[in-house]
């Protein structure tokens, strides 16, 4: 694969449309990344491509560019459909697409994927979208009802493949790649090639040009990175314990998702925190308000999206959080120079499990750092710590001096009560309103493969649920010919939560039984339990069978199945 970098002194030098050059001007573009400068001359060609590319590299220009300079907007119907593993990253390239081809008169984009009313998808199919991008499972469940047809489709672009095949759709992949015509243009964007990758390349594109842009290395010697070992279920308790503990001025906590940033938000403020959230839903006054607040001391911790946190720079902020893992290493780097800017040291902490230690590799490569691993603070610590700080409050107290106590105090002595045994009362008065320890779940570490293969996906064993998880059912099974991807992808992309905070899942023959994190909003779950797998409405409730059922006959329909699925 090819990696020799080919740089083009301008976008004016690659033969794109005049509109679209005309809208990438007006947005300040004005030097080709390396990756834009190698891939739009062979995609304005019609050739199928193999990209390998972090997300941050410009990619998304790279292909978006060429495709909308090669539409045909007399035709009202759909030709270039982009298929992405999230809901955030699908919106994100949808408005991509827009802005890029703001300047094409007639030009409709349709976003197809979880979390949205069908009625807003299926009034831009039916108004003749030809730009689709979308989430695997939602694209097929049009193609399904028949509101999407591919019959004019000439491209296709699978971005974030690899990110795909972690969250368990490939089957949904190969379905749209076989139902796209065949002389159709075929690209793949990839930050790695699992096996997965290169069967599908090998069977569906043909002669592609291969590209690999090799991601920059970014240091931030003056940011002290640590990693902390937690699983979903367990992060809010070692969230709140590290702010409390840590010498915070102000902090900025990495969510992946809006409704993530909403719920931890709420969380954090029940739990007493100074915090407000940042998000795309926030309008530009609401944004700068917020970010004003951030750095006049009004709010001392500030839960953010990537998008929503791009050129913050609050010279406060004296730690990073990365509650959720970002997409790429790109990401990472992006958030954690939110801290230590212009000279100033800073701490980036990341919240990971055990599964999750290819992503930290990438984070430690892509910044030429090691990661320190942080021992979260026991109950031990956060009561050493809370005794140093009443301490310190009453050593100011002395100083200040309270004389209009001295009364009080003389009366009860003269009354007969020991001085220690007074103190001790006022200490315990003023310290009734301290917030009581959490519980925190030591991590999952991961189980070893027996025969030496992949790790052991998602199986149920029996017995209660795991900590700080609900178990809910969904009305899919294997009579329906589901598998543990397809519920993670679905149940992550409509309740805009990330894949690894979903636990472990049992898939019986009628239906299957899901670990999801406790206290997820009403909300939440509403959108999950529209989600279609298979064909059909998940139909969420939670799940109030007996943790020990006894053995049905095989013929009962509600019997689990001996052959256990991989996640």
């Amino acid at each position: 694969m090819s990696s020799t970098s080919v740089v083009s002194p301008s976008f004016g030098d690659l033969a794109l449309l005049p509109a679209v050059l005309s809208a990438v001007e007006s947005l300040g573009y004005e030097t080709p990344s390396p990756i834009q400068a190698q891939t739009i001359p062979a995609l304005l060609e019609g050739r199928d491509m193999l990209g390998q590319a972090q997300t941050g590299t410009g990619k998304t220009a790279a292909f978006a560019l060429p495709l909308l300079s090669r539409l045909d907007l007399t035709r009202r119907e759909p030709q270039v459909l982009v298929l992405a593993p999230t809901r955030e990253l699908a919106q994100q390239v949808a408005v991509s697409f827009s802005r890029y081809g703001q300047k094409l008169s007639g030009l409709e984009v349709a976003t197809l994927c979880g979390g949205q009313e069908y009625r807003e998808q299926l009034g831009a199919l039916k108004r003749g979208a030809q730009v689709v991008v979308g989430t695997p499972g939602r694209v097929i469940d049009h193609l399904d009802r028949g509101s999407l047809k591919l019959d004019g489709l000439s491209a296709l672009v699978l971005d974030e493949a690899d990110e795909m095949l972690r969250m368990g759709f490939i089957d949904d992949v190969k379905r749209v790649v076989a139902d796209t015509p065949k002389e159709a243009q075929r690209v793949f964007f990839s930050a790695t090639l699992p096996t997965e990758i290169e069967r599908i390349v090998n069977r569906y594109l043909v002669d592609p040009v291969k590209v690999a842009i090799e991601s920059r290395t970014t240091t931030g010697e003056n940011i002290e990175q640590r990693l902390v070992r937690v699983d979903g279920g367990a992060k809010l308790e070692a969230l709140s314990r590290i702010l409390e503990v840590e010498p915070v001025d102000a902090a900025i906590v990495f969510v992946r998702t809006r409704a993530a940033c909403t719920t931890l938000v709420e969380q954090l403020t029940a739990r007493g925190v100074n915090a407000a959230g940042l998000s795309g839903d926030l309008d530009q006054s609401l944004r700068e308000r917020t970010i004003q607040r951030l750095k006049r001391g009004k709010v001392d911790v500030l839960i953010a999206t990537d998008v929503a946190a791009r050129g913050l720079d609050v010279p406060r902020v004296s730690h990073v959080i990365n509650y959720d893992l970002p997409q790429d290493s790109e990401a990472y780097t992006h958030r954690i120079g939110r801290t230590g800017r212009a000279g100033r040291s800073g701490i980036a902490i990341t919240f990971a499990g055990f599964r999750e230690g290819r992503k930290v590799g990438w984070m430690e490569q892509a910044t030429g750092q090691k990661m320190a691993e942080m021992p979260l603070p026991d109950e031990s610590a956060i009561r050493a710590h809370r005794d140093d700080v009443f301490h310190q409050r009453v050593i100011a107290s002395l100083t200040k001096g309270a004389d209009e106590q001295r009364a009080l105090v003389e009366r009860l002595v003269a009354e007969g009560y020991d001085p220690v045994e007074l103190a001790c009362a006022f200490a315990a008065l003023a310290r009734a309103d301290e917030a009581p320890i959490g519980r925190l779940q030591a991590p999952r570490k991961e189980r070893a493969p027996r025969d030496g293969g992949k790790p052991a996906g998602r199986r149920e064993r029996g017995g209660a649920p795991s900590e700080g998880m609900i178990r809910y059912r969904v009305s899919v099974g294997h009579k329906d010919g589901v598998k543990p991807g397809q519920l993670v992808g679905a149940l992550a992309n409509e309740g805009g939560i990330e894949g690894a905070r979903i636990g472990r899942i049992d898939i019986r023959n009628a239906f299957s039984v899901v670990e999801l994190p406790s206290g997820l909003p009403s909300s939440i779950l509403a959108k999950m339990a529209r989600a279609r797998v298979a064909g059909r409405p998940l139909e969420i409730s939670e799940d109030s069978a007996p943790e020990r059922a006894p053995r049905r006959r095989r013929d009962d329909g509600d019997a689990p199945v001996r052959r256990r699925e991989r996640a």
